[in-house]
């Protein structure tokens, strides 16, 4: 067959496409014909694929195998799915040497192939290995993958890897299973280790407080301040308190990031995800877009921080861009061939000057801005943003004194317990609260009476609207869990609007 034999042969394997965060299966019909040899390639597909043939015909001559001479049609079923990338290359090459009889035909049986091939017939990484493996997962149990970190492996129980297109020759029982990790132990055994510590920001013990409330009670954050005050310092340090990520949690990160063919390491041992894109950044690259289209770094930073520096500074549609996501927990980009969904569920850190000379208010120093820029300036994060933006924290230059002698204050240890002890404290609250109240964060809050009455009285001092109101009373009962106190008193109301009065925006 792999002659001159021109007997129609069909033969199909099965693959798939990536669609946002997901892995679609494509069936992969390789059909040998009598006519002039080449390769057809044909079901609504990007121009790249037919690249495809190229690289198919060199990697099968470089393997030892040969290339049939004969009229090879290859349909990308179905057909009306659109399909991109380099991933179709193995199940391309797999179907002509099946349908040549090069190779074993029940390789396909109960498998699923992607790979991008080198011209010397090495299987090479691509982007999406956490999509396929749980497509595979899902269809039949198997997949054959080009690489696969160890720590994505244990997750499916027969997962191949496949490094060269030579290894086919002795079948699938000749390729090696992927690692199930050291120790038979899970990734999450243990709490990841950072080198970044709260200890060494000196003389920012307030700040620290706000990041605890922030990180406690899944609340955005601002932190107004001058240059070298240390809010990029602090900002980095977020990831250190938040808790580690759970199962679930790990997996849809590393979903994203391997969509995106950003590094999975980090994630694998447990690392939430940090992002700190440059204001210069477009909308499409913060929520995500592209032919093909792939996630922006709001969904790079799910369950993780996303850090924007400087931020009056980004592009007003690009901060406007973040309101849905902020609410909904997901971006939803619409293109003509559908809908996209991607997850964004992460901690927001903002930092900003208070001027565009950065020394409004900081003592030692003379701001040279008119007040109209400075009106400006603090106007170009918007009121719709700042409105969801729960903790607004003033980051003062610290003490000369302070930070020569080194003193030491919160650690990133102790305030990570604070952080674990009042998500518990919470967690257990809503468990047992009745589902009227929790759709009402007033009443959820659990508000005393002398408290109540402070709240109602600076609601209407300061002109709060509804979201504002529940923003409010959502900090206000953060900030109780972290006293460890069962009603929110006066005192962390009066807390909760001290982080929401403040002029940017």
């Amino acid at each position: 067959m792999a002659g001159g034999d021109s007997a129609d042969v069909s033969v199909c394997v099965m693959s798939a496409t990536l669609r946002g965060v997901e892995a679609l299966p494509i069936t992969v019909e390789v059909s040998l014909s009598g006519g002039i040899p080449g390769i057809d390639v044909i079901g609504t597909r990007d121009p790249s694929i037919l690249e495809a043939r190229s690289r198919v015909r060199c990697a099968i001559n470089s393997a030892g195998f040969e290339m049939p001479r004969l009229k090879v049609t290859v349909n990308l079923a179905p057909g009306d799915v659109r399909k991109s990338g380099t991933a179709f290359d193995l199940p391309i090459a797999v179907g002509i040497l099946i349908a040549t009889r090069q190779v074993n035909p029940r390789i396909a049986d109960e498998a699923l192939f992607f790979g991008e091939l080198a011209l010397d017939g090495r299987v090479c990484p691509g982007r999406g290995e956490a999509a396929y493996v749980l497509l595979a997962e899902k269809l039949c149990g198997l997949a054959v993958l080009s690489d696969l970190t160890e720590l994505i492996g244990p997750s499916a129980e027969r997962v191949r890897l496949i490094s060269n297109l030579s290894q086919l020759r002795e079948g699938l029982d000749g390729l090696g299973l992927a690692a199930r990790g050291t120790s038979g132990q899970s990734p999450l055994a243990s709490t990841p280790s950072t080198d970044l510590d709260f200890a060494d920001v000196v003389d920012q013990e307030m700040a620290k407080r706000a990041m605890v409330i922030a990180a406690s009670g899944r609340h955005g954050m601002l932190m107004v301040g001058p240059p070298g005050a240390g809010k990029t310092m602090l900002a980095r340090r977020m990831p250190g308190i938040l808790p580690p990520l759970t199962e679930e949690e790990r997996a849809e990160a590393l979903l994203v990031h391997s969509v995106a063919g950003q590094p999975i390491e980090a994630i694998a041992r447990g690392v939430r995800p940090f992002r700190a894109p440059h204001h210069s950044i477009s909308a499409g690259g913060l929520v995500g877009g592209g032919r093909p289209v792939l996630p922006g770094e709001i969904s790079l930073a799910d369950k993780g921080v996303l850090f924007l520096d400087e931020l009056p500074e980004f592009a007003n549609n690009v901060l406007q861009s973040l309101r849905q996501p902020m609410e909904d927990r997901e971006v939803r980009i619409v293109r003509v061939d559908g809908v996209y969904t991607f997850p964004c569920d992460f901690q927001l850190v903002a930092a900003a000057n208070p001027c565009p000379c950065g020394h409004l208010g900081d003592p030692g120093y003379q701001c040279t801005c008119a007040p109209s820029r400075v009106q400006s300036y603090q106007a170009k994060i918007g009121g719709p943003l700042m409105d969801r933006i729960d903790v607004v924290c003033d980051v003062a230059r610290p003490s000369s004194d302070k930070v020569i002698k080194g003193r030491v204050g919160l650690g990133t240890a102790e305030m990570a317990l604070m952080v674990a002890e009042a998500r518990e404290r919470a967690d257990w609250r809503r468990a047992r609260q009745d589902e009227h109240d929790l759709r009402d964060p007033v009443a959820s809050a659990r508000m005393g009476p002398k408290a109540l009455e402070t709240f109602e009285t600076y609601a209407r001092r300061l002109c709060l609207g509804g979201r504002a109101i529940a923003r409010v009373a959502r900090v206000a009962r953060t900030v109780a869990d972290v006293e460890g106190h069962d009603e929110v008193a006066t005192g962390d109301l009066v807390e909760a609007l001290g982080f929401r009065s403040r002029n940017m925006g």
